[in-house]
């Protein structure tokens, strides 16, 4: 016993040396597990519309062309008439305008080769990122349109106006003591992580309003990504939604594709993405150091864009709806069932998060 007690009065008496001698502590890099950076794999989605019975029919569906941050993509239509290519809230979208009389089935899509690499976001520190008085001063363009009110006729989806996340994005920004947007970004993430649980609701299938995400302190992608825009809006730091697919390997070998939402917000960095940061919001690590690391400014290769988000009502609404119809004879039933199928899924490519001591990461 004694000899363990010497042992620790030695080890306290190096380190107390060191401190007053000026020397540096060596602090090892934090090394995570390899995961897949560099993924290929084929994308089929839309809508399959079953239409059986006699009379006259109208289809209308805006299907989102698929992005990825690093990474090539090659599309084509599924069905490859009466269809027009448009820009929506400037998004490129196909959209299908059907009028027809005759009962049949219809595949109204996407199929997609892509390759996919994951973006990370080297620096934690935000260095060379703006301050949020200088993002005011220099960018009043994307204040007027990315840190307001999102609604339609009767949800605030996004609200930075609320007097109780007002009050909690205040309180973070005062205790932080810094005006860095992205410093102040990324402690806002950790207050979400802290206390906001990841968790879906199947059975209401309905997307929630900030608000209620608050007070029930839990809610799903879509849910907590409109809570996170709402805080840093509340501090007037530009952030949008982002909508599209996780593409995940399950342990059974099938590889599914996953109807997703994540977020980003404005740093003003012009290397990053024209000064945009992405950031995973549902994310579930045992603690927020590692929430931060993996998903504060990084976008992983299983993640594939179809609607950004331009900070409009139209906009947001666009983005939560799906393919619309009208029949004009009551014998007609209309039955639209949505799919997404993954082939030909490859790990290209595998590597470590590595962050150093300086606070800076990289793959390896």
């Amino acid at each position: 016993m004694k000899k363990i007690i010497s042992s620790f009065l030695l080890l306290f008496l190096i380190i107390l040396l060191l401190v007053m001698s000026g020397c540096e502590m060596i602090t090892p890099p934090v090394i995570y597990e390899a995961s897949p950076t560099k993924i290929s794999y084929d994308l089929t989605y839309g809508y399959r519309v079953n239409i059986t019975g006699p009379g006259r029919y109208e289809l209308s569906y805006f299907c989102d062309t698929p992005e990825v941050l690093k990474g090539t993509i090659t599309y084509q239509k599924l069905h490859p008439t009466e269809f027009e290519t448009k820009i929506l809230y400037n998004n490129t979208v196909i959209h299908w305008n059907i009028s027809a009389n005759s009962a049949q089935t219809y595949e109204l899509g996407i199929t997609a080769s892509i390759e996919a690499e994951s973006y990370l976001v080297a620096d934690l520190d935000g260095t060379d990122a703006l301050t949020i008085q200088q993002i005011q001063e220099e960018y009043p363009a994307l204040i007027t349109r990315y840190t307001g009110i999102q609604a339609n006729e009767t949800i605030r989806f996004i609200d930075p106006e609320n007097p109780q996340i007002r009050t909690i994005a205040d309180t973070i920004y005062n205790n932080e003591k810094t005006n860095n947007s992205f410093l102040i970004a990324k402690a806002l993430f950790s207050w979400l992580k802290q206390n906001i649980v990841y968790q879906i609701h199947p059975e209401e299938r309905a997307t929630r309003s900030a608000e209620v995400t608050l007070s029930n302190k839990q809610g799903d992608c879509d849910d907590i990504s409109f809570l996170y825009i709402s805080l840093c809006r509340a501090l007037d730091i530009p952030a949008r939604f982002i909508r599209g697919y996780l593409i995940t390997d399950e342990l059974n070998g099938i590889v599914t594709a996953t109807p997703h939402a994540w977020t980003e917000v404005y740093v003003g960095q012009p290397e990053l993405l024209n000064g945009w940061i992405p950031i995973e919001c549902a994310c579930c690590t045992p603690s927020i150091v590692t929430d931060i690391n993996q998903n504060f400014g990084v976008e992983s290769a299983s993640h594939l864009r179809l609607f950004t988000d331009d900070g409009s009502n139209a906009s947001l609404e666009s983005s939560l709806s799906g393919i619309s119809y009208i029949t004009h004879d009551p014998s007609i039933t209309i039955t639209p069932d949505s799919f997404a199928t993954v082939t030909r899924y490859q790990e290209l490519e595998s590597k470590k998060l590595i962050i150093t001591k300086n606070d800076t990461r990289h793959y390896e």
